[in-house]
């Protein structure tokens, strides 16, 4: 028995098309509430996340124990370590629900990338990120308008003391660095880690499989990338988690810019 190597294809899960069998719902209302696999992970996690956090906090106790305990220990991690190192005390307060929102979606949505059946964190699609980093682009000018009013847009690209002529150059680049590349750099960060880590995964199983399977030499190689799935796998532990922290992070960071914006 010889085995076989197939190399991953992301045209059925990245770029779906009208393929038999490839989307739930495609009859129903033509097509508009049709589901993909990413779309039904996405789904299902989101659900997940909501029930567990409604489990932990239906009858709160005064002393935190079992799922509210580790509900709260996760929450009050994104207020000291995220809000409010970030925005202090006072915005932080004002900007945790959002922060929460942010970092726990996140979270969840990155962990079935390594649960077996789903294999595939939602966020490896530009589409969630591109929405999560919407959020976070809305919450940035809200907080600098809301403090400056439209003078924001004027402080945040502006820089106090300059040459008149130099405003010619600076203005437009600080325009693209603060109203375009965060949200952009924000999307696509989330994304490319999760899509190549999806990626070395597959092709790491998919080697073992086809050296196993050789039964001759090659089968002992199948050990070493069996090996290297499993050690890869906890290195996306730790990246599921990086991420999570660091796009709510820049979030708070932006925020904070902007209730600063005069201090440019």
């Amino acid at each position: 028995m010889k085995g076989e190597f197939h190399a991953p294809s992301l045209g059925p899960e990245f770029f779906p098309g009208h393929t038999f069998g490839q989307f739930v719902g495609e009859d129903f209302a033509n097509g508009w509430f049709a589901l993909d696999r990413i779309m039904i992970v996405r789904l299902f996690m989101a659900a997940v996340l909501v029930l567990l956090f409604v489990i932990a906090f239906r009858n709160p106790k005064l002393v935190p124990k079992g799922l509210q305990n580790v509900a709260e220990i996760g929450v009050d991690f994104v207020r000291v370590n995220i809000a409010e190192d970030t925005l202090g005390k006072k915005e932080g307060k004002r900007f945790l629900p959002l922060l929460c929102t942010i970092f726990f979606t996140i979270l969840f949505m990155n962990v079935a990338t390594i649960i077996p059946g789903l294999n595939i964190s939602p966020n490896a699609r530009i589409g969630m990120p591109i929405v999560l980093a919407i959020v976070a682009y809305i919450a940035m000018i809200y907080a600098g308008i809301k403090r400056y009013g439209m003078a924001y847009f004027k402080h945040s690209t502006v820089i106090p003391g300059l040459p008149p002529a130099l405003h010619l150059l600076v203005v437009p680049i600080e325009f693209f660095s603060t109203f375009i590349l965060r949200p952009v750099t924000l999307a696509l960060r989330l994304m490319a880690n999760f899509l190549a880590g999806h990626i070395i995964l597959v092709l790491l199983y998919s080697a073992t499989n086809f050296f196993f399977w050789q039964l001759n030499a090659w089968t002992g190689v199948s050990g070493l990338t069996l090996l290297a799935a499993i050690l890869f796998t906890l290195y996306e532990l730790i990246i599921i988690f990086l991420q999570a922290y660091i796009f709510a992070l820049l979030t708070a960071v932006y925020i904070e810019l902007s209730l600063h914006a005069d201090a440019h």
